[in-house]
């Protein structure tokens, strides 16, 4: 008889098109990185880690590796596109090509404080971009922080526009920094990031520019004097997930990706935020000079690189930069 009443039960589940099978498969998903496990990064992927043991009961299996251990940020990106890895970590930068609209985050000033990057990025611009990566083969879970970057340099402290004026400064290969800086009076120099604390330290550029946390971490306050809290680009992690591979989940699962995302993004910025300015306490009492720039200055220094903005129009999407414009026109209001 029950083995009647268990044929009559599949019979019934196949003819009204319902799952025979738990929605809730075992899985081992891998997460790739290119920053070390200590940076807050490493505390969202704990977080999404027990949520995800929580939500399928120890079904589903989280193995993250670090500082590049699976290759760069764009291969491992590819590899997401591909189906052959579930998810990345990673920067906007380093994938306009994939998306060139991801370049609006490169625009200098774009956002004035972290509150209003949450907004911006947790509402309605920031699931517009975030459409545009699924059409490229990515599912963005949740956006994540790299966070607020700032320049330090040996010569002398910015506080004002003019003080930029003929500094040397590593940036990354990006033409949207090498069109601000160079805006701005410097000298950009495009290099890779190992090799940045030896050219500074020898002199062979003045500067560099990153948030507070890599410029404790990198101890660049042993080769750097003046540190300012410039602010002048604000970088998102995306927590990518592959989406031919997202598509074999049931709805339930996918749910479940998204919503663990987003613990851990709470966990991640919040950490974030503290380190760095813990990170700031460190460098300051290393010995780095700190300053902040008064609002007459910022605006100066604002103006003064506005034709960046409409210099990379056509690459970015001037509907793009236009959408993101009118968000945060309204939020400042």
């Amino acid at each position: 008889m029950r083995l009647r009443t268990l044929t009559l039960t599949t019979a019934l589940t196949l003819s009204l098109g319902l799952p025979a099978a738990a929605e809730i498969q075992t899985r081992t998903i891998t997460v790739s990185n290119g920053v070390a496990e200590t940076h807050p990064v490493g505390n969202g992927v704990e977080a999404m880690r027990e949520c995800m043991t929580e939500r399928t009961g120890g079904a589903w299996t989280l193995n993250a590796f670090w500082s590049g251990a699976l290759g760069g940020d764009l291969d491992a990106t590819q590899a997401l596109r591909s189906g052959t890895q579930e998810m990345v970590i990673t920067s906007t930068s380093p994938l306009v090509g994939i998306e060139p609209a991801l370049g609006v985050f490169d625009l200098p000033f774009l956002f004035s404080s972290a509150e209003e990057a949450d907004a911006v990025l947790d509402g309605e611009f920031g699931a517009m971009m975030s459409q545009k990566l699924e059409d490229s083969g990515l599912v963005n879970l949740a956006w994540w922080e790299n966070g607020f970057r700032n320049v330090t340099n040996s010569v002398r402290p910015i506080t004002r526009l003019e003080d930029f004026e003929g500094l040397r400064v590593r940036v990354m290969q990006n033409n949207i920094f090498l069109d601000t800086f160079q805006t701005l009076g410097a000298n950009p120099t495009p290099m890779a990031f190992g090799e940045v604390f030896t050219a500074l330290e020898t002199r062979a550029i003045d500067a560099q520019e990153n948030p507070f946390v890599t410029i404790d971490t990198s101890k660049f306050y042993e080769v750097q004097d003046y540190v300012s809290n410039t602010q002048h680009a604000y970088t998102p992690f995306m927590v990518l997930f592959s989406k031919p591979i997202f598509d074999t989940y049931s709805e339930e699962e996918q749910q479940i990706l998204r919503d663990c995302a987003v613990i851990g993004r709470d966990v991640q910025r919040r950490v974030s935020r503290e380190l760095s300015q813990q990170s700031l306490a460190n460098i300051e009492a290393a010995g780095m000079e700190f300053n902040e720039l008064d609002v007459a200055e910022m605006e100066r220094i604002r103006e003064a690189v506005a034709g960046v903005y409409e210099r990379h129009a056509e690459t970015i999407g001037q509907d793009v930069i236009d959408a993101i414009q009118a968000e945060l026109d309204r939020l400042r209001q």
